[in-house]
This record gives structure tokens, C-alpha cells and sequence, in this order.
């Protein structure tokens, strides 16, 4: 039988209310109950916690959740990015957190292609990072409804980096990253981390864990069995947050984990997991040292090709991830002041986005793939060939009066592609902080009469350099080999220069 349990804030008159039918969902350390309007829950610790415990939750649930919610971009934060817990109650002697409900959109609708055995439940990060559970053959498959293209976790991963960013920039660390604390939605692209009331504040609030296994840093693992007040000993902090970052972006996109690779350490199964995560990790794609590449013909038929690094390389990912995932886990993997801060990891990944483009195999399973400035681009998913001509249009900035420079940033068109205000101007960031009117298409690009044009919709001051004249609001101008346009004139203005690829030889 059903009763509602009403608690109060230990630091406010706030009430809350929880629905206790004696079977709450019991998590890793806490047990789960529903508000009676399924609006929050009120997760309540099964184990007793100490006086620095509570203080670090009252720390999360009101300094912390206050410099989010009133700082720039705070609703995107709390409503996008985290589930963030807002206030501390007791219960029967045991403490617990009020933490907002998933969004609808982080419960499978459909679950298993075959069955609706888990239709319902949390779509947890694990689901979307291995192979096996898309492949058709496989007993516990998605259904295809579920899984989104690949597109879609290049956005989820800019969500978690975003994340990330957000924490690191308030002095904390989460120390935990992992799949396992990732909610993910590939069919909106979405992303939410969870399970925020261990956060780690560095030198004040010590980590609880080490981390979850294939996540956690080489340093923390190889150093985890001294003793906590040893200074050789690593703990989780804002470095190994930045391991756990690249790994998920590696696994998201190419389905495989980084250094889990052929190499043998030690005959022991444990010793070796211990080294080739810790002491002895080695990135499975190393340019230099191939001992550690996956061995592709002993691999499950789940997870090919993905785990043959020959035929779905890193470098499919383009130059801007490339150079990250070598700073990650080739110069900063035993060497954690080299990794990559977190907002490389969006800027880059958005980049690379402009540098996508959709796939002409409409029963290619991933839909999009990244240009690889070759003479005759193809999708290495399905070897499907571009057909026509391919606009490349790379980005300059007024580096004096009359002097452009490249800026390291180019646009991929295809039918129906935007242009943005942050394509337009350098001085627009594309992160959480753009305004509604930053996010409307100020001009798009479509084939039209076997022509690629550009269509002006809000651009006042675009112009043909070439030609010498201004282009109007609503209308067109060809994008040809050499072609030159002028975007904007005001400070921060771009230039932009066509490339036609994939010419007819």
C-alpha cells in the first residue's frame, strides 16, 4: 500500500512530498522516490552521512545550484545539461537530495526492436556506445527508432563538453564521468549528466570514488592501491574529468574504447586490465606504436568494422578531432597537464559539424559523414561516392585593413544548408550564450537549376568581391570555383572563399 511521506528542507521551511510503495528504485548508494506529481524526486542515502558529506551537499544544492541558475545561460544549464540537485531533507535519520525528474525524452519509447522488455526505462549513456546493441543480428538490439545517426552524437557530445566546461569553470570536478552518468536521446540529440551530489571540490570536498571502470584516468588507476594521504596517490579531479571526456567522445563516435586494444600485459586477466588502463595504457591507434591495435580478425561480429581501426580510423573524425584525441591520449595520457580543457572538445566538435555531409545511400545506416578533403569524398560507412560538385567554403578574418587570413574553419554545402550568424561574424560564439536572433539562418545554400547558389535572407552588406557588386535580401548568387563573398562589414565581418571539390576531370 501506497503512503505519501511529506520531509522538509534542512535548510529552508520547504516541503516536499514522495510517494513510498516500500519498493523505491534502488541506485548505486541511494534509494528513489517520486514526487506525487512525478515533478522531482526525493533520492534518499541509504548509509549515513558524515558532517563533510552533508556540508558538500548543502554546498551543491544551494552555492552551486545559485551560481548556475543565476549566471548567463542558467535555464539552458539546469534544464539542458544537468539534473542538478536543489535542496537537502532529512528522513528517518537519513539524508537525502531533491533532484528534478529525467525529461520524457530520456525514457526509451520503444526499447528493444524486438521486444518492449525495456521499453520505459532510462536510455543510460552504455546503451548508444557499442555496436552490438544496433546490429540486427543482435539478441538485445535497439529498435532503429531509437538510435538516431550519426550526426546525432556529435551534439550529444558537445552536451556533455558543455557539461564539463560548466563544472571546471566553478572549481569543481565531477570524478565519476562515465556513460553510466550520461542520459542520452540520439533521436533529439540531447545529452544530460546525472548523479551531481559527489562533485568533487579540489583541496576542500574530497572524491568518494575513484571513478567507473574503462573512464578513470591512467595516474588514478595505476596509483589507487596506496593510501588516500599518499603523495603519490592520484585522485579524481579536473584532469582526469578531461580523460573521461575524451573517452566518451571517442567511444560515441567511433564505437570502440581508446585503449582497449591486443596488447597483453600479464597473463592474470586483472593485472592486465590494470596495466593496460594505467601504467602500460597505450592509445590502440598510436602512429608511431602499433602493438596495441585491436586484433580485427578475432573481434566479435557485433562490433565490426568498428573495431577495425584500418578501415574506420580516427582520422575519419576530421582534422579538429584528430588533433584533440592526439593531445588526449597520445602527449596527455600519462601526462594529464597536456589534455585538452573541455571547450576545445565543443569547439572543435562543432567545427567539425560544418564539415559534414549527408550521406546519397539512403539506407546508409549512419546518414552523415565527415568531408575528407579528398578529389572524390565518399562515406567510409558505406563507400558511397558524392555525386556533382562539392562547395567548400573556407572562412578568413580581417587580420589588418585589406590583409585576410584563413581562419582554421570552413562550411561543407549541401541542398537545403544554413548559414549562421557565427559563420557570418567572429565575435559570435557558438555555445550555450546565443541569443534566439544568433540562432536564426541568415542565408541558406540549395542546388538550383544545376547551379549551387547561396540565397541572401539577412545579410545586409553581403558582396560579390569578385564581381564587385552587393548582394540584395532575397536574392542569389552562384558559389563557383574562386568566388569570393564578403559577409558582413561590421568589425568581426568574415570572408568567405568557394572551392568547388569532386570536379568532372
Amino acid at each position: 500500500m501506497s503512503t505519501i511521506v511529506t520531509v522538509k528542507s534542512v535548510y529552508s521551511d520547504q516541503s516536499y512530498q514522495f510517494v513510498n510503495d516500500g519498493d523505491p528504485k534502488r541506485g548505486g548508494v541511494k534509494d528513489v522516490y517520486f514526487s506525487p506529481k512525478r515533478d522531482y524526486v526525493v533520492a534518499i542515502f541509504r548509509d549515513k552521512l558524515d558532517e563533510n558529506q552533508k556540508e558538500r551537499l548543502r554546498k551543491i544544492t544551494s552555492d552551486y545550484f545559485n551560481q548556475i541558475k543565476n549566471k548567463d545561460a542558467g535555464e539552458y544549464y539546469l534544464e539542458e545539461i544537468f539534473r542538478w540537485p536543489s535542496d537537502v531533507i532529512e528522513y528517518q535519520g537519513r539524508t537525502g537530495v531533491i533532484v528534478p525528474v529525467y525529461n520524457p525524452k530520456f525514457f526509451f519509447k520503444k526499447g528493444y526492436r524486438s521486444s518492449e522488455l525495456i521499453k520505459g526505462q532510462e536510455k543510460n549513456g552504455k546503451w548508444f556506445a557499442a555496436p552490438k546493441f544496433r546490429h540486427f543480428q543482435y539478441p538485445l538490439n535497439l529498435d532503429q527508432s531509437e538510435l538516431g545517426d550519426w550526426l546525432s552524437y556529435f551534439q550529444i557530445c558537445v552536451n556533455i563538453a558543455r557539461g564539463v566546461k560548466k563544472m571546471h569553470q566553478m572549481g569543481l570536478a565531477h570524478s565519476d564521468l562515465s556513460y553510466n552518468n550520461v542520459l542520452v536521446d540520439p533521436v533529439t540529440r540531447a545529452a544530460n549528466i546525472i548523479d551531481l551530489d559527489g562533485l568533487v571540490v579540489p583541496g576542500v570536498y574530497p572524491p568518494e570514488v575513484v571513478g567507473t571502470a574503462d573512464f578513470i584516468a591512467p595516474e588514478v588507476l595505476a596509483s589507487k592501491y596506496l593510501p588516500k594521504d599518499d603523495p603519490n596517490r592520484k585522485l579524481p579531479r579536473r584532469e582526469t574529468d578531461l580523460h573521461a571526456l575524451a573517452v566518451l567522445v571517442y567511444i560515441y563516435l567511433l564505437r570502440r574504447h581508446p585503449l582497449k586494444g591486443g596488447k597483453v600485459h600479464d597473463l592474470d586477466p586483472e593485472k592486465d586490465d590494470l596495466l593496460s588502463m594505467g601504467e602500460k595504457a597505450l592509445f590502440i591507434e598510436h602512429p608511431d606504436d602499433h602493438s596495441n591495435r585491436p586484433r580485427a580478425q578475432i573481434a566479435s561480429k557485433w562490433d565490426m568494422p568498428w573495431a577495425d581501426v584500418s578501415k574506420l580510423p580516427y582520422t575519419l573524425l576530421g582534422p579538429y578531432l584528430k588533433q584533440l584525441f592526439d593531445q588526449a591520449f597520445i602527449e596527455g595520457l600519462h601526462n594529464p597537464s597536456l589534455r585538452p580543457p573541455a571547450d576545445a572538445w565543443e569547439q572543435a566538435l562543432l567545427k567539425t559539424t560544418d564539415l559534414m555531409q549527408p550521406c546519397a545511400n539512403p539506407v546508409c545506416e549512419e546518414k552523415w559523414y565527415v568531408f575528407d578533403n579528398t578529389v572524390s569524398p565518399k562515406c567510409p560507412f558505406c563507400g558511397t561516392k558524392h555525386e556533382g560538385t562539392l562547395p567548400v567554403l573556407d572562412l578568413y578574418f580581417e587580420f589588418k585593413p585589406n590583409v585576410w587570413r584563413p581562419e582554421n574553419h570552413r562550411l561543407m554545402v549541401y541542398h537545403n544548408q544554413y548559414l549562421f550568424r557565427w559563420h557570418v561574424n567572429r565575435n559570435v560564439i557558438r555555445n550555450e550564450r546565443l541569443t534566439a536572433a544568433d540562432k536564426v539562418p541568415v542565408a541558406y545554400f540549395t542546388f538550383h537549376n544545376k547551379r549551387w547558389v547561396m540565397v541572401n535572407q539577412k545579410l545586409d552588406t553581403l558582396r560579390d568581391v569578385n564581381e564587385g557588386v552587393d548582394i540584395p535580401l532575397g536574392a542569389m548568387v552562384e558559389l563557383t570555383d574562386g568566388k569570393k563573398l564578403l559577409l558582413s562589414r561590421e568589425d568581426g565581418g568574415r570572408l568567405v572563399y568557394v572551392s568547388l571539390a569532386n570536379k568532372a576531370k
